[in-house]
């Protein structure tokens, strides 16, 4: 199984490795920082570097297709023109490197959907993080007012809310129904424990995202619209003001 060291700490850009399986597409390694794509947020980027030298780009990560595959083993999807398959075989060694600047616009984008859940108090019903955007699909009927929206996020931005994850049991997990806020997305019960992203004051939900120590490392995040998708859906959409 692979060790998912994101799960612990978002801030890790590199971590030495072994290939352990190849497929037609990419690699797997016993240990990686890379988040594979799932929860609505987008795969990481990036490179695995060899010790001559050589870095092979990967341009996705995914959860493996693997027979007996865990949700922590990661595909590495590597660049078919990168010549990869002629130098990475089970056993040899890599450093994996994300790319940092995209992972941190993903772990800012996903804390600010968090406070959004706090904000917008409806079931979410779709979900989708990017370098470039994040939305959140609440079901809902009611109109939303963009302008209080965004005075609510502005306000719990500027509280620097501390922001860290806990573990649970599968048991807790099943017995605290409320605790899950997504239509779209159920916690990955059977594995043993299921982890909770906390918001110190603002929200507690299950989630394998990556995110930010702080709501105040968010920055100044912009609300670049609100739509209504359907007669029981109303769609926010996060941009950064940079």
């Amino acid at each position: 199984m692979t060790e998912a060291l994101f799960r612990s700490d978002a801030y890790l850009a590199r971590c030495d490795a072994v290939v352990t399986h190849v497929a037609d597409d990419g690699v797997e390694l016993d240990r990686t920082v890379f988040y594979p794509l799932g929860g609505g947020q987008a795969g990481d980027t990036g490179w695995l570097a060899l010790s001559d030298g050589t870095r092979l780009r990967v341009t996705d990560a995914r959860k493996s297709r693997r027979e007996g595959a865990t949700p922590d083993d990661t595909l590495h999807v590597l660049d078919p023109a990168s010549g990869w398959k002629d130098r990475l075989a089970v056993g040899r060694a890599v450093s994996a490197e994300v790319e940092w600047e995209r992972r941190h616009r993903h772990m800012r984008f996903h804390t600010a959907t968090h406070l959004l859940c706090a904000v917008v108090k409806q079931l979410v019903d779709g979900c989708s993080i990017t370098a470039d955007y994040a939305r959140l699909d609440f079901a809902m009927t009611d109109l939303l007012d963009k302008e209080q929206v965004q005075a609510g996020l502005d306000r719990l931005i500027a509280e620097a809310h501390p922001v860290s994850c806990e573990w649970i049991t599968d048991e807790e997990m099943l017995a605290n129904p409320q605790l899950v806020k997504s239509m779209s997305v159920s916690p990955p019960v059977g594995f043993g424990r299921v982890r909770l992203l906390r918001v110190q004051d603002v929200d507690l939900q299950p989630c394998g995202g990556t995110h930010v120590k702080n709501t105040s490392e968010i920055g100044h995040v912009r609300v670049a619209k609100i739509e209504k998708k359907s007669a029981r859906t109303r769609r926010v959409v996060l941009e950064f003001a940079d």
